[in-house]
């Protein structure tokens, strides 16, 4: 067996699994919103590699950041806007 988070190909294998599965396409969608907005372009392959720290992180901070305030919204009665 390899190393935790590994496949057997030495791929790493994604531990964020979706509690919502449904919920992937609004993800995605949130994710391209982001980047385009902070002008960080997603890569197709999906491949990070080539990516600052500070790319992915600002990308990753503002992500969480907005899926916070619409968790906000929803608690509090509001409508998405």
């Amino acid at each position: 067996m390899g190393q935790a988070g590994q496949n057997q190909g030495g791929r790493r294998s994604s531990r964020n699994n979706l509690i919502v599965p449904q919920a992937n396409q609004a993800l995605q969608q949130l994710k391209y919103e982001a980047a385009q907005e902070l002008g960080v372009t997603i890569p197709q392959d999906g491949y990070y590699g080539n990516y600052t720290s500070r790319e992915t992180g600002s990308l990753g901070g503002y992500i969480t950041k907005r899926l916070v305030q619409l968790a906000e919204q929803q608690l509090s009665g509001r409508s998405n806007s």
